[in-house]
């Protein structure tokens, strides 16, 4: 922006402090900005979150800081051409698309891959399906896993979508949309830079006081992150439910041992990093929930919460990446199959039965489904017993790698 402000022939203000040409003064606030830009003033910005939902305490406490590093005016020199109503909005938008882009895509990415090798590892392994949290037709482990994978890929894509409003960026706006104070292409040749230097396609807004007034492109890409936490939500679930036991429950997988899970019980060993991430989207949840209700909070030309929102947007960010990381590497990577108790439990399955419906109609299958539950045998015992059905017709309508497909 300083070297926007001050090309050739516009200069900073006569009464300015410590008077400078506009290209020394330029390349003051660029360092002094830079500086700020890598941390190491952290220490005197002491404006809390819960601060005026512009976001202008925070803005002049920037702006202050580097214009004492510079050697310039907080307003007359770094907020040359800028208001807090349009630098808040697209910083916001700026850090979201770089800790997105940066963190969460390259940790969803690594996610799916983890879980497409798991797929193609178990592509071998029979296991019962479950719906209702009943025992239904069997399938493959790694069909399972499949979906898994398809479920990550498809919410990164679903973010990736939510980006595209996240590059409209609203600078050169100013106090409403008007661009009052701001020269002519000024937004154009700071928003190149900003794109150049975060190597990110941001462009001008298309509308300023859409840009301005309201916070849609950062809710809906709330929205994208609380579906993906939606969806780690259920494979976490799922993994360590199949995982449950390891003799009294499911036990169809074997969960990476971490740490001790108990402090009373020797020798157990709890989900905990499903249990981890599990905990991490309940609060990526929530941020949504927050970041919702300061979308709502525009009024007229200004939405008057956007400290609050950009805090929990890049916290639901950060969660969800370190999350995904973390599931990946430590779980995922490190599950095994237990194909006996797989294979045991297909075999038990009375859903086997859904096979011989079209060879002996749905009523009398279920007949012999009843038969054998009440009996505690299996239905191909039961089957056999009957002779309804050649052995080798019923052998082959059981065979559990057919009805996986």
């Amino acid at each position: 922006m300083a070297i926007s402000n001050f090309e050739p022939g516009r200069t900073p203000p006569k009464d300015a402090p410590r008077p400078q040409t506009p290209a020394a003064l330029a390349a003051a606030i660029e360092q002094a900005a830079d500086e700020v830009a890598g941390g190491r003033h952290d220490p005197q910005f002491v404006v809390d979150i819960f601060q005026t939902g512009s976001g202008t305490s925070t803005h002049m406490n920037a702006n202050e800081v580097i214009a004492r590093l510079a050697g310039a005016h907080p307003n007359d020199h770094v907020n040359l051409g800028q208001s807090s109503n349009d630098v808040i909005p697209a910083a916001i938008h700026i850090a979201a698309a770089e800790t997105v882009n940066g963190e969460l895509l390259p940790a969803m990415r690594e996610l799916e891959g983890a879980l497409a090798r798991k797929a193609a590892e178990f592509a071998d392994v029979l296991k019962i399906g479950r719906t209702h949290l009943q025992d239904a037709v069997p399938m493959r482990l790694g069909q399972e896993f499949s979906g898994w994978a398809r479920q990550v890929a498809a919410s990164r894509e679903r973010i990736e979508g939510a980006l595209a409003g996240i590059y409209e960026l609203p600078l050169g706006g100013t106090a409403i949309g008007t661009g009052l104070n701001a020269p002519p292409g000024f937004a154009r040749a700071v928003i190149a830079g900003v794109a150049a230097r975060a190597g990110l396609p941001f462009i001008e807004a298309r509308n300023h006081f859409e840009a301005q007034g309201g916070r849609d492109a950062a809710v809906f890409l709330s929205g994208a992150l609380r579906g993906y936490a939606v969806a780690l939500t259920k494979i976490a679930n799922d993994i360590r439910w199949l995982g449950s036991g390891p003799r009294c429950g499911l036990g169809e997988l074997r969960l990476p041992e971490v740490q001790p899970g108990s402090s009373i019980m020797p020798g157990k060993v709890n989900p905990v990093i499903a249990e981890n991430l599990l905990m991490a989207c309940a609060q990526a949840i929530g941020y949504d929930a927050a970041i919702a209700w300061c979308g709502a909070a525009g009024n007229f030309e200004l939405n008057v919460m956007m400290p609050l929102l950009a805090y929990d947007l890049l916290e639901s960010i950060a969660l969800l990446a370190a999350g995904s990381r973390n599931f990946s590497r430590r779980l995922v990577e490190g599950l095994e199959a237990d194909r006996e108790r797989c294979e045991a439990f297909v075999e038990q399955s009375l859903a086997m039965g859904t096979a011989l419906a079209p060879a002996i109609g749905y009523d009398r299958a279920a007949e012999l489904v009843k038969k054998a539950y009440r009996e505690g045998r299996t239905v191909r015992e039961v089957a056999r017993e009957s002779g309804e059905i050649p052995v080798e017709k019923l052998e082959a309508l059981l065979d559990p790698e057919r009805q996986a497909g």
